[in-house]
């Protein structure tokens, strides 16, 4: 292909990209419904402060850390919410367990629970994290997390959204509240 032909395809061919108005108008109202309300429970219950998150792989496929990745991205920003994750158990109110656990990672579960400062909900998120998923007989999965540490909240889904993740904190919130 000759640069002319090439730059003209660049600057004249078909557009594939979409209108910024497509994506920036649409709102989840179901999103924003929870969090509101998410906000006002972290408001009553921490004064102020923002919850803290840690999440842990306890072996994953990696599709709910994308899950959890996304409520950080400019669409969701779950900080305006009064949520934001920290990179050290010691400074979270909530864990965040992905994947069934296997044998590599039970030690280290246990390990990040026990660091974590008490109380601390523990929020199993996605099917492998609840019930084993499709590794439960696994020879290289102990199962669920409910196995190596308590849980007090199970979002299931393979993964589940961002939109029911944020209703499972507001679940495990309002618990702990009452």
């Amino acid at each position: 292909m000759t640069l002319l032909r090439l730059l003209g395809l660049l600057f004249f061919g078909p557009k594939v990209t979409v209108s910024q108005k497509s994506f920036t108008d649409v709102k989840d109202e179901e999103f924003e419904k929870i969090g509101e309300e998410l906000k006002r429970v972290i408001q009553h219950l921490y004064g102020g402060r923002s919850l803290r998150i840690r999440a842990v792989d306890a072996g994953s496929t990696n599709a709910e850390e994308i899950e959890l990745t996304a409520l950080n991205n400019a669409y969701y920003d779950i900080d305006r919410f009064g949520l934001s994750f920290v990179a050290s158990p010691r400074h979270a109110d909530i864990l965040f367990v992905t994947g069934p656990v296997t044998r590599n990672l039970e030690r280290a579960l246990k390990t990040t629970y026990e660091a974590a400062p008490q109380p601390c909900l523990v929020v199993a998120v996605g099917d492998g994290a609840c019930t084993g998923g499709i590794w439960k007989d696994s020879y290289a999965v102990v199962g669920p997390v409910e196995v190596v540490i308590p849980v007090h909240v199970r979002i299931p889904g393979d993964p589940p959204t961002p939109t029911a993740i944020l209703r499972g904190v507001l679940n495990a919130l309002q618990s702990a509240r009452s």
